[in-house]
């Protein structure tokens, strides 16, 4: 499969929050992270603060309305993550810029419309240059996309997928927040949900429920249809008619008040004390299976899940080509395994 330490990896966004946190998984990995993104003062300050682990890393400044900067970005490098959001505005640019270079390319887009963007866009010309394109390869998208193909099996479809979020505490950072605010404005205020195979708008209020969670954490009110980038991702190759999103309600709240403060590391490696919970269950005729990963601080773990993304797709482990999610590019079961065995989650598997 060939060795993947020293190859350089292109960090689009690298001094966003969760773009610090890929940086320094690449650097744990052996990795040699080229900082991108569109301020080069910020670039040059994270470049500063991790000359006592690397000395030396290039510093590419890069806007996303100049391809030509962007080429200079990735240029030489082996792949490119993006996570500068919004990505309604960031990822075509980069995608279009890692295709022009011949390189894999993966994002933590949790944004509905820019992943489904992607997909529209991108599946035939990706397809088309062999080339490998990952959307919202993070906690929302990617972590629940895993867990759902894990939990399938062998079952080749299902009536319905069921993943419910309970999250200890929902402390928003500022990427966030203008995400959101873009993803709202491009649907007009509506909600999204996948029902009856298909992504459908509607205006009617988010129900209120009762979603039971294994242990420790327990019964716990949810918001239900609390739509995220699985209405994307787990539709886009698995045939489930029913995707339905749930989000314990305390962080749901938490996110949509508007003082909610930003996460705050409480470790040396700048982790929240935020816990979570992904209970995927999925049913096909009467029969239920499920799987379930805890962990600590979402934003965290997004990083070894674009990392270890990126390590596959250079080491050939990979199941397709063109635009795919993870369950579609990856061993879903040995990829959870994977994260699994490094401590980055902890896995259940009822099949």
């Amino acid at each position: 499969m060939g060795s993947v330490s020293g190859q350089a990896v292109v960090v689009f966004g690298a001094y966003g929050h969760t773009g610090r946190f890929v940086v320094a998984e690449l650097l744990e990995r052996g990795y040699v992270p080229i900082l991108a993104g569109r301020d080069p003062d910020q670039l040059g300050n994270l470049a500063q603060e991790l000359t006592v682990f690397r000395p030396g890393l290039d510093v590419r400044p890069a806007s996303v309305d100049d391809p030509g900067a962007l080429d200079r970005a990735l240029a030489g490098a082996a792949a490119a993550i993006n996570c500068a959001g919004p990505f309604a505005a960031t990822a075509a640019p980069v995608i279009e810029a890692a295709l022009r270079a011949g390189i894999p390319y993966v994002d933590v887009a949790a944004e509905i419309e820019a992943n489904l963007d992607t997909f529209t866009h991108f599946a035939e010309r990706a397809r088309a240059a062999n080339a490998l394109v990952i959307p919202a390869m993070a906690f929302f998208g990617g972590l629940s996309d895993l867990l759902v193909t894990a939990a399938m099996g062998d079952w080749t479809s299902a009536d319905e997928a069921h993943i419910a979020y309970g999250l200890s505490s929902w402390h928003p950072t500022a990427g966030t927040r203008t995400a959101g605010a873009v993803s709202r404005d491009r649907r007009n205020g509506r909600r999204v949900r996948y029902s009856g195979g298909r992504l459908e708008y509607h205006d009617d209020a988010l129900p209120t429920l009762k979603w039971s969670f294994p242990d420790p954490m327990g019964p716990r009110e949810v918001i239900g249809e609390f739509s995220m980038a699985d209405v994307v991702t787990v539709p886009s190759h698995l045939t489930i008619p029913e995707v339905r999103g749930y989000m314990a309600a305390d962080a749901a709240r938490e996110l949509s008040a508007p003082d909610t403060p930003a996460p705050v590391a409480v470790d040396e490696d700048g982790r929240s004390a935020q816990t979570f919970v992904v209970d995927v269950v999925v049913r096909a005729g009467g029969v239920e299976r499920r799987a379930v990963a805890r962990g600590r601080d979402i934003y965290a773990v997004s990083a070894p899940l674009a990392v270890e993304a990126v390590e596959r797709v250079l080491t050939g482990r990979t199941r397709t080509v063109g635009v795919a999610s993870a369950g579609a590019a990856f061993d879903a079961v040995d990829f959870l395994g994977a994260l699994s065995e490094s401590k980055h989650i902890s896995l259940e598997l009822f099949r």
